[in-house]
């Protein structure tokens, strides 16, 4: 009796299989959620303007079909009585610190740059490495296709930060960066590389693995608390980060085959992090994101009041945002002062506001660039 009350124990909840979301082939996509006891249920996603109520059939599952959606990957939940919840019929989910949205991938008729395609794949790794204060840091690393079989050969490594809130995890799960990596390595449009995804947030950590209370994020961007917390980034992706991933992959140890990007709070990070030490890179690359010219006198005066040198220290420099971003008023005032300042940068603006949907389109735009010319810009 005990053996058959323990199995009865361990089965998931009984109800009707839903599938959701279910993905049609005219784009359209429909979202369904278990819930016979719930009295209102609403879609949130990032593909519509609102939320989008959705109806009840007579087993209780609520259910609505949307579109037709543009091809890409959108974060989407559901609102149960007031309550947002992920869909617990779906495994991929958008990785951060606040929420937990769920994705849905509406295919394109041809396959975008960002899907799973017959071609030669790298590998993901979780790392750990000793960190600041004596935590533990996490990352995630892409290798190229073909690492593993020639190991005799280095290769050169794009330090790649998430945004605000976001985690280590968000840029591969979210981002997709392997499967645009794989597809652009395999047409010949990007160089091999390895990718190290970090963890943008040095102060939570710390403070999870030493007992104390998490802090708030910081409410000025470039706030002292703000330039602090980017000041430590940088100091562990310097002393800690880069050292370890030298050590444990075959990495070529030189600022020629080192860049960096970022985006939102991981923009701001990269821009710090290199105009600080531009000894150790060479490609910088700013998703969503700028630096106040208050900033940039008061902090990288050099950069700018020596453009010359900056030019030829700097391969690439990439500032690039949605012409709907709440950071797009400054980001392109940033763009505007670096021209005025006569600092040589490329630029994309795109439509679309803050969303992972433009960063993809960043990073399909700017890997191709990074390690193709090592000579110095004019």
């Amino acid at each position: 009796m005990l053996l058959v009350f323990g199995q009865a124990f361990a089965q998931p909840p009984r109800g009707p299989l839903v599938v959701s979301p279910q993905v049609n082939a005219d784009k359209t996509v429909t979202f369904r959620y278990l819930a016979p006891q719930a009295k209102a249920v609403d879609l949130s996603a990032q593909f519509e303007k609102g939320p989008v109520p959705m109806t009840k059939d007579a087993q209780g599952v609520w259910s609505v079909t949307v579109g037709p959606v543009k091809p890409d990957i959108y974060p989407y939940s559901f609102r149960v009585d007031g309550v947002t919840v992920m869909d617990p019929a779906n495994v991929a989910f958008f990785p951060n610190e606040r929420f937990k949205a769920s994705l849905v991938d509406v295919p394109g008729d041809s396959p975008l740059i960002h899907a799973m395609r017959d071609v030669p794949h790298g590998t993901i790794s979780y790392e750990y490495y000793p960190s600041m204060e004596g935590t533990t840091g996490s990352l995630v690393v892409y290798t190229p296709p073909g690492y593993d079989q020639n190991p005799s050969k280095k290769y050169p490594v794009f330090y790649l930060i998430s945004g605000t809130t976001d985690t280590e995890e968000t840029f591969y799960k979210v981002g997709k960066t392997n499967l645009i990596l794989d597809n652009l390595i395999a047409e010949g449009k990007a160089k091999p590389m390895i990718i190290v995804m970090p963890y943008g947030n040095i102060a939570a950590r710390v403070a999870e693995q030493t007992g104390k209370p998490k802090p708030g994020d910081p409410t000025v961007r470039d706030g002292a608390d703000a330039v602090k917390r980017a000041n430590d980034f940088a100091t562990d992706l310097v002393k800690n980060v880069i050292p370890y991933t030298e050590k444990n992959y075959r990495a070529i140890a030189n600022r020629d085959n080192r860049a960096i990007g970022g985006f939102s709070r991981g923009g701001g990070q990269t821009l710090r992090t290199a105009f600080s030490n531009m000894d150790k890179f060479a490609w910088v690359c700013a998703y969503s994101s700028y630096l106040s010219p208050q900033e940039m006198d008061g902090n990288f005066s050099q950069i700018v009041n020596k453009p010359d040198q900056t030019n030829k220290q700097l391969k690439l420099l990439w500032v690039s945002v949605g012409s709907d971003d709440f950071l797009y008023k400054g980001t392109v005032e940033f763009m505007d002062y670096l021209k005025a300042k006569n600092v040589n940068f490329k630029s994309l603006i795109t439509d679309g506001g803050h969303t992972w949907m433009n960063v993809k389109t960043y990073l399909a735009a700017t890997t191709p660039l990074l390690f193709q010319d090592q000579t110095p810009r004019p």
